[in-house]
């Protein structure tokens, strides 16, 4: 019993760890891009 439990935790944190390594490959996860402009003041004494 002990054993079969085992078995089914091994094979679901496999499975589990292909859909991640999968998701990653596959998903749009490229961050927004936009340009920003702030102005700065220096102290040039």
């Amino acid at each position: 019993m002990v054993g079969r439990l085992l078995k089914v935790v091994i094979v679901l944190g496999i499975v589990g760890f292909a859909a991640l390594t999968g998701y990653a490959y596959l998903a749009d996860l490229s961050p927004n891009q936009s340009q920003v402009t702030v102005p700065v003041t220096l102290n040039a004494d």
